[in-house]
């Protein structure tokens, strides 16, 4: 269910980009205003573009979602404050936690907007570690900033 909401939503955010771009051309007089004439193949072309849209809403959460583990020596209790501090650094604010799952989300609505309120940070204390859970954008910094912030754990 979740795959098909984010497909739904990135379908929704390519439209509605497109429908801006061409817009903002044909309203500065780069492209007709005609359909038919704007297009090759008129409305068949915005259909076919419509088509394309719909696969790439359908593949993209497979890849722009994914688990990381940040690896931890020790009791994972000892680095709660470290992630805490590293999820505040990020603009991060804590949504729930519960048997070891903690959830964060951005704390400005613009950006969460921006991401269509996908921006939910899971991360789960497992054996070794924590594996976190997000946008594969976000991910990468925000495990970085976690690292840096519990290196002093070590």
């Amino acid at each position: 269910m979740t795959h098909l909401r984010r497909s739904v939503k990135y379908f929704c955010q390519l439209v509605i980009m497109f429908v801006v771009i061409i817009g903002a051309l044909m309203a500065l007089g780069y492209v007709q205003t005609d359909v038919n004439v704007a297009f090759r193949s008129g409305w068949t072309s915005i259909l076919w573009i419509a088509g394309l849209f719909l696969v790439m809403a359908a593949v993209y959460p497979f890849f722009g979602y994914a688990e990381r583990m940040v690896y931890a020596k020790g009791d994972p209790a000892g680095y709660l404050p470290g992630i805490e501090k590293a999820m505040n650094t990020r603009g991060y604010v804590p949504v729930s936690s519960e048997d070891g799952v903690y959830k964060y989300r951005l704390a400005s609505p613009v950006n969460r907007a921006a991401r269509m309120w996908e921006d939910t940070i899971t991360i789960t204390q497992v054996l070794g570690g924590f594996r976190v859970e997000g946008l594969v954008r976000d991910l990468s910094r925000v495990i970085m900033t976690i690292e840096r912030n519990t290196s002093e754990h070590d």
